[in-house]
């Protein structure tokens, strides 16, 4: 089975490249404030036109108004956009009405909580289930999914690592998870990505 993989919360060419040329589908550009990842849309949009065709290219956006993150999509020429937030299935309407493809993050918490009917009205091309604090390395707490499975294929993210992906993803395999999205295990200072760490996480995430 093959193994989805995004490499988020990327500022360098050489870092894009790596995560490139390692193999992985996705890469993500972050835009939420207050991030040590944040890029600007002129920054982004220059390093998402390294990326060839079939390989995503992620606006991450979290807490913002839909009409700022249209903007900076637009801006930034991202072919997808990950929504951490309080967002509404009309926001990701919206999103989707202005041609871009979305990925909607939510806390494994946040999800077991939420009604049947509430998690189908939302409609998002992939879903995403994180830590609690997306991008601050916290471990992913897979009890809750445990107790109440997703009924859907979902990407995993929170707290993952070279070390620690393989593990992490055969676990959860059995209850739906077909992907992975790493930020800060692939980092060798807060915000400062690792080639060689990005090009382990890809080949152990795939092994």
């Amino acid at each position: 089975m093959h193994t989805w993989v995004k490499i988020c919360g990327l500022s360098t060419p050489e870092t894009v490249d790596a995560a490139v040329e390692a193999g992985a589908d996705a890469v993500g550009f972050v835009f939420a404030p207050g991030s040590p990842r944040t890029v600007d849309p002129e920054s982004a949009r220059a390093l998402a036109a390294r990326v060839p065709v079939g390989v995503e290219t992620v606006g991450v956006f979290r807490g913002q108004g839909i009409g700022t993150v249209l903007d900076l999509a637009r801006a930034s020429s991202v072919s997808t956009v990950q929504l951490h937030g309080d967002e509404t299935p009309s926001d990701v309407a919206a999103v989707h009405a202005e041609g871009f493809r979305v990925i909607r993050a939510v806390s494994a918490a946040a999800y077991a909580a939420e009604p049947e009917e509430a998690r189908v009205a939302f409609r998002e091309d992939a879903l995403l289930l994180d830590a609690i604090d997306p991008g601050a390395g916290a471990v992913f707490d897979a009890a809750p999914l445990h107790a109440t499975p997703p009924t859907r294929e979902w990407l995993l993210a929170g707290g993952l690592t070279p070390d620690t992906v393989a593990g992490l993803l055969a676990g959860l395999r059995p209850i739906g998870a077909v992907g992975v999205d790493v930020s800060s295990g692939v980092e060798s200072s807060r915000g400062v990505k690792s080639a060689d760490l990005i090009r382990a996480f890809v080949h152990a995430a795939r092994g």
